[in-house]
């Protein structure tokens, strides 16, 4: 073990790996050494991120009507959270509502559509969609969330010009059919890795809070080291009523603290994303988190409210970080809308 977190942080980057019993001092740190791990944490951040803050901006294409039984999922089958149920977006709407993010300084667009995956006349018609959001923005990022792909799917999809796949993990693979009975964890990650081999940059995560141990979350963790995702969202579980997962309460701001610690720890040079949740559970603790994630999302989620654009984007500045973004310089941060999508449970991307 080491002395002290400054020291993990040195050993990490000098090339070294976080094992597992560091991994487990970071999850146990006591309450008076956070401070001192977020600051070893934010080493790492700032020697592979700088100051930078990278914006994210969500587009829900299909609301509902899921046949998965993903426990923490609103949108779910047979889910009683009242959530906004729609069909396909048009390409125009996209367009409109993907403008908004990139008038925030969104410098990715993710396109998310509920469902187990698309079938072939789905992938087609989301690649329209992201035709149409290059061709208005043609330097945005575009990653697409459509679900468990089928061979094939991805290389349309990379043609179309996306530029990642978000398909999360979630949770460990040792306790994966406790949250989903619908589909497999190899579902999962066989679905990373067709992105990968497509040339689409992999971006998959987690979404915390669900029960698991702290030997299960390392799990998760360290299996998303070793798919070499590109980006990791980690979601904090939002348990609202209507779904298995409510009323599951355990994380703590300074819990959600240490876990982005640890995603940081364990990926030091790859994207950690705070994601949905951030904002019921790090709370007022939101801007210290930006000293160890580089990453978030503007606004809204799929089914369920975030924080308002301006808020996120002030949090951002008065940080003394600045956003990432090909037109951040351009746009002003008040002419960002902000949407309601209904009340709901859902996290970012986790088709």
């Amino acid at each position: 073990m080491f002395k002290t977190f400054d020291d993990l942080a040195t050993h990490l980057l000098a090339g070294g790996v976080l094992d597992h019993d560091a991994a487990k001092g970071v999850l146990n740190s006591p309450d008076d050494e956070v401070l001192g791990l977020v600051a070893a944490a934010g080493r790492l951040r700032r020697a592979h991120f700088g100051n930078r803050v990278k914006v994210n901006y969500l587009v829900n294409l299909k609301s509902g009507l899921c046949p998965e039984d993903c426990g923490y999922c609103s949108q779910r089958l047979g889910s009683a959270t009242p959530i906004l149920k729609y069909s396909w977006l048009s390409a125009e709407e996209t367009v409109r509502q993907a403008s908004a993010g990139v008038e925030g300084g969104a410098s990715r667009v993710c396109l998310v559509a509920s469902g187990r995956g698309p079938g072939d006349r789905d992938v087609d018609r989301a690649a329209g969609v992201v035709e149409a959001v290059k061709a208005a923005h043609p330097h945005i990022e575009v990653c697409a969330c459509l679900g468990i792909l089928q061979d094939g799917q991805a290389q349309r999809l990379r043609l179309a010009g996306v530029d990642a796949y978000n398909h999360n993990l979630n949770t460990s693979e040792s306790r994966y059919a406790d949250i989903c009975s619908t589909h497999t964890y190899d579902d999962r990650v066989g679905t990373v890795e067709k992105a990968k081999a497509a040339g689409l940059s992999p971006c998959s995560g987690l979404i915390v809070g669900m029960g698991e141990t702290d030997d299960e979350l390392i799990e998760a963790i360290f299996a998303l080291r070793e798919l070499d995702s590109d980006s990791i969202p980690i979601n904090f579980l939002m348990p609202f009523d209507g779904t298995p997962l409510a009323g599951t309460w355990e994380l703590t701001p300074l819990r959600s603290l240490r876990i982005l610690a640890l995603a940081r720890f364990a990926c030091p040079a790859t994207e950690i994303r705070m994601a949905g949740g951030r904002e019921m559970h790090l709370r007022s603790l939101q801007p210290l988190a930006l000293h160890v994630a580089n990453s978030l999302f503007l606004g809204d989620y799929l089914t369920s409210e975030g924080q308002a654009a301006r808020t996120d984007l002030a949090m951002i500045t008065d940080a003394g970080f600045e956003v990432l973004g090909p037109e951040q310089q351009e746009r002003p941060a008040t002419s960002v809308p902000i949407r309601h999508r209904g009340a709901g449970t859902d996290q970012a991307p986790n088709a």
